[in-house]
């Protein structure tokens, strides 16, 4: 977890959750294993569960995913806020883990993305992407969700830890709250898509 990341998914804590410490808030980290740090504590409202999600047990996660593409481990609309960082390109097709995302989030739920748009590669077991804000809000599209940020950090900070090797760059995004039988069409279109993209997976 490089510092960069941390000061980005800080800033989305103080813009997006300030003043709803108290309101009782889930609030899911995909890709939340500690190597050289973790968000958990950007999120310790008195009222807010944290839970952190990875494909392999380890520290900070209380729940390892048995397949990246079904979350058969979280149930449809039960989460507030979605959180990943440096984990989606390591995520062979992370369409369908976005697909995932869309499906837990509640209706008004939020989700902050923050990827690499730069730098070297880092296998984990695989490095397999690099994302820029036009491909991001493509993918919000894809999923329904609706845009309220993106972007890449272009030009360098002076991180004394190297993090502007990786010009990260951030979605935030929002899940429409929408009439029922709306909302009900775009979560059959996301099964139909889901399960017609991860027949083979």
């Amino acid at each position: 977890m490089h510092q960069s990341s941390l000061d980005k998914m800080h800033a989305f804590r103080i813009d997006y959750l300030t003043g709803k410490e108290r309101d009782p808030l889930h609030i899911v980290d995909l890709g939340s294993q500690d190597v050289n740090g973790t968000y958990r504590p950007l999120f310790n409202g008195e009222a807010w569960t944290y839970t952190g999600i990875d494909m392999c047990a380890g520290k900070n996660v209380d729940i390892a995913l048995a397949n990246p593409y079904h979350w058969r481990e979280i149930r449809s609309e039960t989460v507030d806020v979605l959180i990943s960082g440096q984990a989606f390109e390591h995520i062979e097709f992370f369409w369908l883990t976005m697909l995932e995302i869309a499906r837990v989030l509640k209706p008004q739920g939020l989700c902050c993305i923050i990827v690499p748009s730069g730098g070297s590669e880092h296998r984990y077991p695989v490095d397999c992407w690099r994302f820029y804000p036009d491909g991001l809000q493509a993918l919000a599209r894809f999923v329904r969700l609706d845009v309220l940020s993106a972007f890449t950090q272009w030009d360098d900070c002076d991180y004394a830890d190297g993090s502007d090797a990786w010009h990260d760059s951030v979605l935030i995004c929002r899940k429409p709250a929408c009439a029922r039988w709306v909302s009900f069409k775009r979560r059959l279109k996301r099964f139909v898509q889901h399960r017609a993209l991860t027949l083979r997976l």
